[in-house]
């Protein structure tokens, strides 16, 4: 392993998570919030003073690379900024428990949206504005934002393709462009301009600058970490629609919309991982339409929060405009087959994927016709092209790790004593990245009834469950240790 190099670049992530909380804290000193101000200013030093560390024991790195220092460098560099960015709530004494702030600042990173707070707007503007940027910056990547905005200095390709591959999700790293800084930059233009064009409809709709902004942020990380204690709830149709329409947006592969921009309509419509989410979409919010519409007051208004919960829980962004937990069962089950999907690989939102989903339905068609025709050869296709039999198998491998970790998870969480619907949710919820479970952690209700075992196991959930789960679990093998190549 290259411990130098991994620190050196571990450092590089500190710094621009230090940079990133100086807006935080300029709204501490606008509003006058002393106190969040100076754990601002004392969180800061201490990050650049790690961050100088890690540059100063880094300085004479050799430039090897490879896969393994890939995956434990993004999942050592999320532990990193987790650990000091949650140092401005703990601080503070806005949030007072330690395991609480680390919990709030992996949601918030990972872009899960669970909390522990069980009043929202008494915290200060300027932690508001960090806890909702954290959905920002973890939504897209931390890891790809500086590899967009830091100029390349003798760094190779694959030196990035390594860290990218880490930190995106889903089964496979679309390159956009022949080097993959230049793909970085294209993702990072994309997001930014379908958030600024987020913030301008909500502006439209009435909403303040803060609220907008810190909405966008939660919308477009597909977070959904409100700054209201109602959620979305207390917001216009409108403000709610906006919100709809955008969360489905950013649930897409960016590299439709990157095709977009280069006329190739057709590619973009026969994209069969768009078809299954959209359809996915459309067929739950049909169902669940038709079963809740008796709760309502029109067809129309049960139309509305169905979408806008589909969207939500698809998306795995955790906004809410009513408490869902009270719908029929019949719907109940949608929503909690819908958190285990998930959206598109290569957007911003998490889940198993439906691309991943859409691979693993074909396989199981050719392990049927296999087994009805055992001598007939068949190459699995998707858009067209063949699929490599490597990312086939590292399906495979991937679902059966993902329900070890989430069944082990679930025992495990189970010692607290709650309801196996509160426990198996809120697993569900932690480790597909959504918010909001059912029961006792559902859309009204927060995690903060979980013993500091629990919350340590749901952390490591969020984290795995956003970095695709290698990144963190070869942080348990002996092999990253061991100071032997």
């Amino acid at each position: 392993m290259n411990y130098k190099v991994m620190g050196r670049f571990i450092s590089k992530i500190l710094a621009v998570e230090a940079v990133f909380m100086t807006p935080a804290m300029l709204i501490c000193v606008f509003d006058k919030e002393y106190k969040a101000f100076i754990s601002f200013v004392l969180s800061i030093l201490i990050i650049m003073a790690v961050s100088a560390l890690l540059f100063v024991l880094g300085r004479k790195a050799k430039q090897r690379f490879f896969v393994k220092e890939g995956l434990a460098c993004v999942g050592l560099s999320w532990i990193a900024i987790s650990l000091l960015g949650c140092l401005p709530f703990y601080i503070s004494g806005e949030i007072p428990h330690f395991i609480d702030a680390l919990f709030e600042m992996v949601s918030g990173f990972t872009t899960t949206g669970s909390s522990i707070l069980p009043e929202v707007e008494t915290m200060s503007r300027g932690m508001l504005y960090w806890r909702s940027f954290s959905h920002w910056l973890g939504g897209m990547g931390v890891l790809v934002f500086l590899l967009a905005v830091t100029p390349a200095n003798g760094r190779s390709n694959r030196f990035t393709l390594h860290l990218l591959r880490a930190e995106s999700p889903g089964p496979n790293v679309e390159k956009l462009a022949p080097r993959m800084r230049d793909t970085a930059m294209i993702l990072y233009m994309l997001y930014m301009a379908l958030t600024v064009i987020n913030v301008i409809f909500l502006l439209l709709g009435g909403m303040s600058l803060f609220d907008s902004v810190c909405t966008a942020f939660g919308t477009a990380g597909t977070g959904g970490f409100g700054i209201k204690n109602d959620s979305m709830a207390g917001y216009s149709p409108y403000i709610q629609n906006v919100c709809t329409i955008f969360m489905l947006l950013f649930g897409v592969n960016f590299s439709c919309y990157y095709l977009l921009l280069l006329r190739r309509f057709k590619t973009v419509l026969k994209d069969g991982e768009l078809r299954l989410y959209l359809g996915l979409v459309v067929a739950s919010i049909t169902a669940i339409t038709i079963n809740i519409y008796h709760m309502f007051g029109s067809i129309g208004e049960a139309l509305h929060h169905a979408a806008f919960t589909v969207a939500s829980i698809i998306t795995t962004t955790g906004f809410a405009t009513v408490d869902f937990d009270k719908w029929p069962e019949f719907s109940k089950s949608i929503i909690v087959v819908l958190m285990m999907i998930g959206a598109c690989a290569g957007s911003t939102g998490g889940g198993f994927k439906c691309g991943r989903l859409l691979l693993l339905l074909k396989s199981i068609r050719r392990g049927i016709r296999k087994t009805l025709n055992p001598n007939k050869v068949e190459v699995i296709r998707n858009n067209g092209n063949a699929v490599n039999e490597k990312v086939i198998s590292g399906i495979n491998i991937y679902v059966a790790t993902y329900f070890i970790i989430i069944f082990g998870s679930f025992l495990l969480i189970a010692v607290d004593g709650f309801s196996i619907i509160t426990n198996f949710t809120a697993v569900l919820s932690c480790f597909n990245n959504i918010g909001p479970g059912l029961d006792q952690v559902g859309p009204t209700c927060n995690f903060g009834l979980f013993s500091d075992f629990s919350k340590i196991i749901l952390i490591i959930d969020m984290l795995a469950g956003r970095l695709e789960i290698y990144p963190i679990l070869i942080l348990f093998s002996r092999d990253v240790w061991s100071f032997k190549r």
